[in-house]
């Protein structure tokens, strides 16, 4: 599998003749999605930073809800949760992607804010899961101690760091995450491995 992160919480993942783009960011956002290709796109969260479908090329599958949806030899189960939601609004909808490659099963948590119960995460009978992306920078998302409580969830193999502070975005609140470093420094990791 061949995995190109974008930046944010934007990926590309390539395995089988078979492109998928989870959680293209708009234009305002940053320009590195900018005119990829892709057979399936994922959104999980109607937000510019999660549903930039416009920058995608192609004639893409776009899978935007919770459910169970399989497109070219690709079994994809949508999970309902939330964004964190702020004073006494009403939390938004966020979809947690589960991507099946025939056996091999990534995982993405989208803009996730509010930890799910351990109970719906049974439910979906998933086994083993290889790859786990996860936000780690705070804000509306997961911050650092959440994470790591979210990646005990999961138990994946190995584990993607994602939706974390960086400098080379144009929206302003992207530099308000907080670094990676802060989420490496919980898992008990002083340097990221190449």
């Amino acid at each position: 599998m061949d995995i190109n992160w974008y930046g944010l919480s934007c990926f590309r993942l390539r395995e089988g003749g078979v492109t998928i783009i989870c959680d293209p960011y708009s234009k305002s956002i940053g320009s590195q999605v900018a005119r990829t290709r892709a057979d399936i796109v994922t959104i999980s969260h109607d937000q510019s930073g999660h549903n930039g479908i416009d920058q995608i090329t192609g004639d893409p599958k776009v899978v935007r809800g919770p459910g169970e949806y399989e497109t070219r030899n690709v079994f994809i189960t949508g999970m309902a949760s939330y964004h964190r939601h702020q004073n006494d609004e009403a939390p938004e909808r966020n979809v947690i992607y589960f991507m099946d490659f025939g056996g091999f099963v990534v995982g993405h948590l989208g803009d996730l804010g509010e930890m799910p119960k351990q109970s719906q995460i049974d439910e979906l009978q998933l086994g083993e899961v290889d790859i786990l992306m996860v936000p780690v920078g705070g804000g509306a998302t997961l911050d650092p101690t959440r994470a790591v409580e979210a990646v005990g969830m999961f138990e994946p193999k190995l584990l993607i760091p994602m939706h974390y502070q960086q400098t080379n975005m144009s929206a302003k609140w992207i530099s308000d995450l907080e670094p990676v470093d802060k989420f490496l420094k919980e898992l008990g990791i002083s340097a990221p491995e190449p």
